[in-house]
């Protein structure tokens, strides 16, 4: 290879035999039809790949497409990584109705760049000194207000070579116009599958236009989408025209040699990401998005209608619910979402393309300019695995301000719509249109502004501002919900469950904020109201008196939990709810689920437990049960409770004393 691999690819387009094979092996030298029947039927059924050596500049990608209309799909599947378009249109025939509906597929896409080549141009000498005219009027008309109304227009033949150096050149110059500006590689990996062999001694083999993120060998990935269901899947080799390399980057055609995966387990529509991602990249079945209607388009597209969507690789069956209005009239652009019938591989920022039945009155459609109507229209996905929208005010400006150009906005909507889980770096990339650092930026920007805050530092999660506002007033509500007049206090996991099941390092940031301003007060185990629980009386307080008592009284062998309520004669959860009291107001501790003791004999036993241990250095289970005259049923226990309090520090079968404690 004389040059290095570009990160731009280069696609054919046009209508059934104009020529779209043989130009790209007059300008590579490889044929792209592999399939013997395309070989038996000389038109292209499937895509082919090859590659192009532009002297000076590198090597391009090129992907040969289906011309024929009953393989748009295939046409479809493999336009979606192309960079740079070679509209070929036969000078005998002019554009025909294969070469508008490309066209409209590229430029749905996303394609800015291109050239178009009449192809076959050594025929023009015989059809006629009118004839080429009144093609070049026809081609500037088809191409009028799309991203080729200014390309070039290059006169050539693959039979003769006529304009072959000419035609390189001019791709070459948009190749490298488009070169300055590739995709995104510190995106988030996403790779949609156009193939899967098996190469003998190699195993399963998958190619695709890389086209986020970066590959490099050994890496670990997930299959999703397609019904894909592998993994943690290991790269073992890469390949990008042939040769082997280490690190493959958007925007390339890259091959893939996957470990341990059948070939049926890629299939066609399904698309590689990094391993682990799978909540934020992968798999998805509602995608928010911006959509437009083809001008042409027989009729207005209404909302909730039924519809084939093309993304990346995939095709699937789709509904489009029109968000911000009732219909979307031809060559309107709308916001919506597309529901899919089932999952498929996607991401922020990829574009798709929308098709329908031909419709009965197709003539409308050549009237407007365009003999074809099974090509509808498309868009981008703005963000993927939101919630169901509505048609109201809120969701319109989310979905405003995820299709508008500030970034911040982009990633306050976000995260907002995050809700309690968060986001990091990573998937607010996945979700929206960021790469991991422009992601990080707006997140500390968000945080900066007081609209976000971090609560997990090692996994660099951030909530927003709002959702923990939320979360704080949730919380207060659930605790005074909580009325008891024994216990008002409750459990920390019980009202975390109770407030939405938040992550416990978000329950902590709100408890802390609730805590800082007065709110309440939380310790390990529970959360209370502010200032000091109000004093029982009555039933109450004589029941408390008699359990303190009690336990008090028996010392360091105290009657198991489940003896106490016939004893005080309470009811079971009454007897509970006293106890939890006494803890609360210092005069008896939990040592286990079993034991409860009054805190006077425990007091005394920790004087004795800190003389021994000044005395002696340690204590074992042993010289405790003799310092205490208690069987193993109390000693362990209170050994265990004692390390828990940090009195003690636990070295193999003996106890020291914990430095600071006398």
């Amino acid at each position: 290879m004389s040059s290095s691999p570009l990160r731009v690819v280069v696609g054919t387009a046009g209508h059934v035999d104009h020529g779209k094979t043989a130009l790209v092996k007059a300008l590579t030298g490889i044929d792209t039809d592999r399939l013997p029947e395309e070989k038996r039927r000389g038109i292209t059924l499937e895509a082919g790949y090859a590659h192009l050596d532009l002297p000076g500049i590198g090597v391009a990608g090129v992907v040969d497409v289906p011309g024929h209309e009953r393989f748009l799909r295939a046409m479809v599947a493999a336009a979606g990584g192309i960079d740079v378009a070679v509209l070929c249109v036969a000078a005998d025939e002019g554009p025909m109705p294969q070469t508008a509906e490309h066209l409209d597929v590229l430029r749905l896409l996303g394609v800015q760049a291109g050239v178009i080549a009449l192809t076959k141009s050594d025929l023009l000498p015989g059809l006629g000194p009118d004839h080429q005219e009144l093609l070049m009027l026809e081609l500037r008309e088809l191409v009028k207000g799309t991203f080729l109304e200014e390309a070039q227009i290059v006169e050539c033949s693959s039979r003769t070579g006529k304009g072959l150096p000419e035609l390189k050149k001019a791709l070459a110059d948009a190749v490298w116009a488009r070169q300055a500006t590739p995709r995104s590689e510190t995106g988030p990996l996403f790779l949609p599958l156009d193939r899967a062999f098996a190469v003998k001694g190699f195993g399963t083999v998958v190619t695709g236009t890389l086209f986020s993120g970066a590959l490099s060998e050994g890496d670990e990935v997930d299959l999703v989408g397609a019904g894909a269901k592998a993994r943690g899947v290991r790269v073992r080799g890469l390949q990008v025209h042939g040769g082997t390399i280490e690190k493959a980057r958007a925007g390339q055609r890259t091959a893939a040699n996957l470990a341990s995966v059948e070939v049926s387990e890629a299939p066609r529509g399904a698309a590689l990401v990094s391993a682990g991602t799978l909540e934020s990249v992968g798999a998805v079945q509602v995608l928010d998005v911006e959509v437009e209607l083809l001008p042409w388009a027989a009729r207005p597209l209404k909302d909730r209608a039924r519809l084939l969507a093309h993304l990346g690789t995939a095709q699937v069956a789709a509904v489009l619910a029109l968000i911000d209005r009732t219909q979307l009239l031809p060559g309107e652009r709308a916001l919506g979402q597309l529901r899919l019938s089932e999952p498929a591989a996607a991401i922020a920022g990829l574009r798709f393309l929308l098709r329908g039945d031909l419709p009965k009155d197709a003539a409308a459609s050549a009237k407007r300019g365009r003999a074809h109507a099974t090509t509808l229209g498309g868009g981008r996905i703005l963000s993927v695995s939101p919630r169901r929208r509505r048609r109201r005010e809120a969701d319109v400006a989310a979905l405003q301000a995820l299709a508008g150009d500030d970034a911040l906005a982009q990633a306050d909507r976000l995260l907002l719509e995050s809700g309690y889980p968060g986001a990091s770096p990573q998937r607010l990339a996945a979700r929206g249109a960021f790469t991991a650092k422009t992601a990080e930026k707006a997140l500390e920007r968000l945080a900066q502004a007081g609209r976000a805050a971090l609560f997990d530092r090692e996994g660099r999660l951030y909530a927003h501002a709002s959702v923990l506002e939320l979360l704080e007033a949730r919380v207060l509500q659930r605790l005074r919900e909580h009325s008891d007049p024994i216990d008002p206090s409750i459990a920390r996991e019980e009202l975390r469950q109770r407030s939405g099941q938040p992550p416990q390092k978000l329950f902590a940031r709100a408890l802390a904020a609730l805590a800082e301003k007065g709110e309440l007060r939380a310790d390990a185990e529970r959360v209370h109201p502010p200032g000091i629980a109000a004093k029982l009386s009555g039933k109450d307080a004589d029941a408390q008196e008699r359990l303190a008592t009690l336990l008090d009284g028996a010392g360091l062998t105290p009657p198991r939990v489940d003896e106490l309520p016939a004893l005080i004669e309470q009811a079971p959860p009454r007897a509970q709810a006293l106890l939890k009291a006494l803890g609360h107001a210092g005069r008896a501790a939990k040592i286990s689920e079993d034991l409860w003791f009054g805190a006077v004999p425990l007091a005394d036993l920790r004087k004795k437990l800190l003389a021994h241990l000044s005395a002696h250095g340690s204590v074992d289970a042993q010289s405790f049960k003799e310092l205490t005259g208690l069987t193993r049923k109390f000693a362990i226990p209170l050994l265990e409770y004692f390390d828990r309090e940090k009195v003690t520090l636990r070295i193999g079968d003996k106890r020291v004393l914990r430095k600071g404690e006398r």
